[in-house]
């Protein structure tokens, strides 16, 4: 287990105020968070290491638990690190989760109560051991301590589960084998690639476990968020004057109204056919038709007549 240097991570010094510490934090987190850094998973763990830091600075037992951890640490290295590696377990507090078994991770406050502002999030084994059975959680207004504290000490395990762009848009079900016990999950209408779902005490040791979903690419589409974009290949002459085109979506195919004058990279909106909106199913986003123009390549005789007409070309 490696040790993490709170201070260097809030970029504060260790004499740090109070005030100090919580307006680093508050600059670091708006920075780093994930509505701020959408698909980012390198901000997103930013933020959680953040979030982590700030609970054991602005608590004034665990940072001086923290202090007296890093002195000796520091006392260590000076000494040449010798072989064996340093004696973290002098340093849990009782009741921490112990060492050995199967990684976990613990889960972080806004996967029970959402996004309030940045109470606490995905606390890292260093966290879980040296302080977790300490309590004391620094937490946003209205949440119970009790509660957060049971949830900062449950089991959670993590596994990608891949899904079709088709799936995403239905919602789906899938059946999963799980230490023998065979388990339905449902992934909602909307999920993207990094939408968790999370199934409650099926995992070792009554943990939780957490889905974590990645779209499959597909073919058809470009995903934008809740937009799709797809080609709309249209005959010249079709762009030229005007007409309709079959445009497939993931509802089946639709006929799209071509504007005299359509020109090749032109987008055509489709309102509503997009994805439907993970937080407000009755809602969806759009689909835009990118135009492709089909230019003729095997012209007859009387084709080739009239082109050279508009042309302007002399017979």
């Amino acid at each position: 287990m490696d040790y993490k240097d709170y201070y260097d991570i809030l970029g504060v010094a260790r004499n740090a105020s109070a005030e100090e510490i919580k307006k680093a934090y508050r600059k670091l987190a708006l920075q780093y968070h994930p509505d701020r850094n959408p698909d980012d998973a390198s901000a997103e763990d930013k933020f959680k290491e953040i979030n982590e830091a700030y609970q054991v600075l602005s608590d004034d037992e665990k940072r001086a638990h923290f202090d007296r951890l890093g002195s000796a640490y520091q006392d260590w290295q000076q000494r040449g690190a010798p072989s064996g590696g340093f004696d973290f377990s002098q340093w849990f507090t009782q009741g921490a989760p112990g060492g050995g078994g199967t990684r976990v991770e613990y889960r972080d406050f806004s996967d029970l109560f959402g996004d309030m502002g940045g109470g606490g999030g995905g606390f890292s084994d260093f966290f879980s051991s040296v302080f977790g059975g300490m309590g004391g959680f620094s937490q946003p207004p209205n949440v119970d301590p009790r509660q957060a504290r049971r949830a900062a000490q449950t089991p959670r395990y993590e596994q990608e589960m891949e899904i079709s762009l088709q799936e995403a848009y239905n919602g789906s079900s899938r059946r999963l084998d799980i230490n023998g016990r065979k388990l339905d999950v449902n992934v909602p209408k909307g999920a993207r690639t990094g939408t968790k779902i999370r199934m409650k005490g099926v995992a070792p040791g009554n943990g939780d476990l957490y889905l974590k979903i990645k779209i499959a690419n597909d073919p058809r589409f470009e995903r934008k968020g809740d937009d799709l974009y797809a080609d709309a290949e249209v005959d010249l002459y079709t762009a030229v004057l005007g007409g309709e085109v079959r445009v497939t979506t993931l509802n089946g195919d639709v006929m799209l109204n071509i504007p005299a004058g359509t020109q090749p990279g032109q987008h055509v909106r489709l309102k509503g056919k997009g994805m439907p909106k993970l937080k407000d199913k009755s809602k969806a986003g759009d689909l835009f038709a990118r135009i492709k123009v089909e230019i003729p390549k095997d012209l007859n005789p009387r084709e080739k007549e009239l082109f050279e007409e508009l042309a302007g070309k002399p017979e």
